[in-house]
């Protein structure tokens, strides 16, 4: 790890993920009745628990509506959860002031278009091997694993060993 990326990392206090394409592979699973599963990796949630014991939060800022991603974030204990956002730069503002972080104490983690915007503000930017040419363009932190396959995990191992 570079200096620059030690030094960024050093400073998070939040961790906020999306959801589809990062904790999963973006894929879903569908019935007649919608979305029936997604596969969300078990390691992954180990990072949530170790960003825990090192004093780093961890929330879910998605723009889907899914009761599986509901269920995930309760099996972490995760509290903050957004679903259905279609503004998440907007929802940013409303964390921060909420919960008092400062924009560069705020990592995020996204792979798609509608994570761009977050991604330009925080502290430190990441994306999963597989994010979209925009946003790998602007992460800070490339994982080389694609999302749904450990690369929530790699990053927040990095941001772990800064902390350290």
């Amino acid at each position: 790890m570079d200096d620059r990326l030690r030094y960024l990392a050093s400073h998070i206090r939040l961790v906020l993920t999306d959801v589809d394409g990062v904790l999963t592979d973006g894929g879903v699973y569908y019935g007649p009745e919608g979305e029936v599963m997604k596969r969300f990796s078990i390691r992954d949630g180990m990072g949530v628990e170790r960003l825990r014991a090192v004093g780093v939060d961890v929330g879910i800022v998605t723009g889907e509506n899914s009761p599986s991603v509901v269920r995930r974030a309760e099996k972490l204990n995760i509290s903050l959860i957004v679903l259905g956002c279609k503004d998440k730069s907007a929802k940013l503002d409303e964390i921060m002031e909420e919960h008092g972080y400062g924009e560069e104490e705020i990592a995020y983690i996204g792979d798609d278009v509608n994570d761009l915007e977050v991604m330009k503000r925080v502290g430190l930017p990441a994306t999963p091997a597989d994010g979209l040419p925009q946003i790998l363009e602007i992460a800070a932190y490339i994982c080389t694993k694609p999302g749904g396959y450990g690369a929530f995990r790699e990053f927040v191992e990095m941001v772990i060993e800064a902390k350290s």
